[in-house]
């Protein structure tokens, strides 16, 4: 993990940021929600991993937070940041206990946070609308939290070594 000083925090925030910000606005422009409600790729999930684990757990922890805030403004509404605001800390709250644990590869710290991101929606939704019911959609949720997972652990694996090998800090 990377140690940063002064500036060099907030400019390294705010380039990730950014980067998780167009990776929420490419995410915007797939529809998936059309063959399942609800569900999307993640792509913004790769700046948190990376952050995770080039940086440490604050820094995941703030570019989500900036992240949805600006993301809900643009691109959303209330609803909307309340809602990944709690999938997205949940998410990076699991995926920094299983990192520390040390365990778990990058890919499963990335399952373990898709999933988990979706539980954290669900969640809200289910006391939003006053309906427990809503917990049946819990395995598609679940299923589209590990294939995502899956996918942006991979990338995430990727992106961490080739930052590693090519970026000195």
């Amino acid at each position: 993990m990377m140690q940063l000083q002064g500036k060099g925090k907030i400019a390294y925030i705010a380039v990730l940021s950014t980067l998780a910000l167009i990776f929420s606005y490419v995410e915007s422009l797939i529809p998936l929600n059309a063959f399942v409600p609800g569900i999307k790729l993640g792509l913004a999930n790769i700046v948190s991993i990376l952050a995770l684990y080039m940086f440490g757990p604050i820094y995941a922890y703030i570019i989500v937070i900036i992240r949805t805030i600006i993301a809900g403004f643009l691109f959303g509404n209330m609803f909307s940041i309340v809602y990944s605001i709690s999938g997205g800390l949940l998410s990076v709250f699991v995926m920094v206990f299983l990192k520390k644990i040390d365990k778990f590869s990058i890919i499963g710290v990335s399952i373990a946070g898709g999933v988990f991101h979706n539980i954290g929606q669900l969640i809200v939704a289910m006391f939003a609308v006053n309906q427990l019911k809503l917990y049946y959609y819990g395995p598609v949720l679940i299923i589209s939290g590990i294939i995502m997972g899956i996918t942006i652990g991979m990338l995430s694996l990727v992106i961490v070594k080739r930052v590693e090998t090519y970026v000195r800090l």
